[in-house]
């Protein structure tokens, strides 16, 4: 099952069938402790609606009081990576691949996160930009995992390679995040043969496209989110970005108005194009 926010409600895709969801409180769905069975529940009672037309009315990002936090070094390739990104031969990613505790990071808030359609931003004072796909945990606020989502956490590695405590900014910035296009919501854990897929496009030709399997993340979720939650509350719970395990060739650099297409199977294809603030 899959829910997608719109103007005028939540909608829930099961098959090739939309409910809208009686109540438009998309917060509440974080505070739900099953939410696959409420949905379930649910959907016996609703009437079908048609499918939207997505290509009229893209669906709005899947947050709203909802902070974002990332995972890094979750990936044998993204700690190669910063490695060598790092002007100090970044030992410190070397270590925490190795340790128990995990790297865990506040990304944005939802006014600093964009959704289908919208675009994203580089900053201005970086000269080394690259989205990071991401699958991106729905927890509520329990910390239970209640759904998957596409996460871009874009990264500024001219700023972080100079220095690691320079992390803050080479993440969090205005148009920092995507989210979407839905949140899918399974009855267990989501196969670990899942794909992530990346692809940029500039101007009308494919610049760079790769793909990754969640199972070479190194994590398990749960204990990602046990460190999240262990020092933190979320009333209206959070996402969880889970890291990257696709990081373009160290001479390649996003451009504004490239197109990033982050695809996960059975959630869905999240698109944004790059801007960079005048």
């Amino acid at each position: 099952m899959k829910l997608y926010r719109t103007q005028a409600a939540i909608l829930l895709e099961d098959g090739d069938q939309f409910y809208e969801l009686p109540d438009n409180d998309w917060d509440a769905l974080f505070r739900v402790d099953n939410l696959h069975d409420l949905l379930k529940e649910l959907k016996s009672s609703l009437k079908s609606s048609p499918a939207p037309d997505w290509t009229e009315e893209p669906p709005l990002k899947p947050i709203v009081s909802q902070e974002v936090w990332a995972s890094g070094v979750t990936y044998l390739r993204s700690r190669d990576a910063r490695m060598q990104e790092s002007e100090d031969g970044g030992d410190c990613y070397d270590r925490v691949y190795d340790a128990d505790r995990p790297e865990l990071f506040f990304k944005a808030t939802a006014g600093r996160t964009v959704g289908p359609g919208q675009n994203i931003r580089i900053r201005r004072d970086s000269s080394w930009d690259v989205p990071e796909p991401e699958l991106t945990l729905m927890i509520n606020q329990a910390g239970k995992i209640q759904g998957y989502t596409i996460g871009n956490d874009m990264s500024s590695r001219s700023i972080e390679g100079q220095n690691p405590l320079y992390l803050p900014q080479a993440k969090t910035y205005s148009k920092c995040a995507g989210l979407g296009p839905c949140v899918l919501v399974l009855d267990g854990p989501i196969p670990t043969a899942t794909t992530i897929s990346l692809e940029i496009w500039r101007a009308g030709s494919q610049a760079f496209a790769g793909s990754i399997a969640i199972s070479q993340i190194k994590r398990r979720f749960e204990d990602l989110v046990a460190y999240l939650y262990a020092e933190c509350e979320f009333p209206n719970g959070c996402f969880l970005m889970t890291g990257t395990g696709i990081v373009p060739p160290d001479d390649f650099t996003l451009q504004p108005e490239d197109n990033v297409r982050i695809t996960i199977e059975g959630i869905g294809t999240l698109e944004n194009k790059i801007e960079r603030k005048s």
